[in-house]
């Protein structure tokens, strides 16, 4: 297989790093959802219900050591309770954006990876065809066709790579995106809880 890729020529060795930074992004990725769903759980009701019960430290305490996007938002919440609405709605809207922001970290590098993966491959391929006709017009035209059509293989191996690479690049991006989804909807779920339980509405 390494021998195969070799023959691909150098732009196969900027692809493979693509694939091992994108193997990298994803799962780090999954690393950190898989955290925060085992300690967001439930996490909205439970400071909601300490606050209406009167123990609002304790509602704080309890979103702050969470170390999670709800809890963060949810403190950051509690910080202005005292305020109007419409300045608790801007700090949650805000909240919330700040999470986002950071759960979408490295997915859009994805995406890039994606799109330059079969770009370089391409590119392999356009260079390894010149050099397969620079010979041709070095020997005259009197090319044997088996050594012609192991030129352009071996060009047309990069191609290859920057699909293999880019394709399931672009699904892990496109996963990701769901799930960053999925979590702002529970933000923003959590959110609305928890402001109907301090405002009584």
């Amino acid at each position: 297989m390494i021998e195969l890729l070799t023959k691909g020529g150098v732009l196969v060795i900027p692809i493979l790093l693509c694939s091992v930074l994108a193997c990298a992004i994803f799962f780090e990725r999954l690393i950190r959802f898989a955290r925060m769903r085992s300690r967001g759980s439930g996490l909205a009701e439970k400071i909601a219900a300490e606050f209406v019960s009167g123990n609002e430290q304790g509602a704080m305490k309890t979103a702050e050591e969470s170390d999670s996007p709800i809890g963060r938002v949810l403190a950051r919440a509690m910080e202005v309770q005292g305020d109007d609405r419409e300045m608790l709605e801007t700090v949650i809207v805000n909240a919330i954006d700040e999470e986002v922001r950071d759960l979408s970290s490295h997915v859009q590098a994805l995406a890039t990876i994606g799109n330059i993966a079969p770009l370089l491959g391409l590119l392999g391929t356009v260079i390894g065809m010149i050099k397969a006709f620079m010979v041709i017009q070095e020997m005259g035209g009197k090319v044997n066709a088996a050594v012609l059509a192991g030129g352009i293989w071996e060009a047309m191996l990069t191609t290859a790579v920057g699909l293999a690479v880019a394709l399931p690049t672009m699904v892990a991006h496109s996963y990701l995106v769901a799930k960053i989804d999925q979590y702002e909807a529970r933000l923003q779920n959590g959110s609305v809880t928890f402001m109907k339980t301090i405002t009584g509405k």
